[in-house]
């Protein structure tokens, strides 16, 4: 390799990692909007959701919940809580406060078979659309008791 190309690489590599912290930094500073909005992922707010659904509804959200599954005849309350905070497994994911279009996306992927799981894949295969933003608008606004890993040691 000739020492022309050598310089050219550092400041390739050098605008990448400088993009990639312009990047980093922009998620960082966007966060906090994020988590304190949580019907923003879920097409509230004036925003769209990754997830192309139409605009979700926590009050309907909040009644679809309650409503217990042909499959399993239970509701997305009697396995993760009121607020979505209690599940009654220590292995099912507390709802409450999560990104909506998270949400909406684990779904969506439960109602098309991409993502499997025992009770969850029969639960969600006859959730339409709105169905699916409004449960997402309603446990994405509930009181998060989420956690991540920020800070452990």
């Amino acid at each position: 390799m000739s020492k022309a190309a050598h310089p050219m690489r550092h400041a390739i590599a050098l605008s990448v990692a400088l993009l990639l912290a312009a990047c980093s930094q922009s998620q960082v500073e966007n966060s906090e909007k994020s988590a304190a909005d949580p019907g923003h992922a879920s097409g509230e707010h004036g925003s769209s959701s990754s997830a192309g659904l139409p605009a979700g509804r926590e009050a309907a959200g909040e009644a679809r919940a309650k409503v217990k599954g042909k499959a399993t005849n239970q509701s997305c309350i009697d396995c993760h809580g009121a607020d979505g905070n209690a599940p009654i497994d220590a292995t099912y994911p507390k709802l409450g406060g999560q990104y909506g279009d998270y949400l909406a996306h684990a779904l969506q992927a439960y109602r098309a078979g991409d993502r499997q799981h025992a009770l969850m894949s029969p639960q969600a295969k006859d959730l339409s659309d709105q169905d699916i933003a409004d449960l997402a608008a309603y446990f994405g606004s509930r009181p998060s008791q989420l956690r991540d890993l920020h800070g452990v040691k």
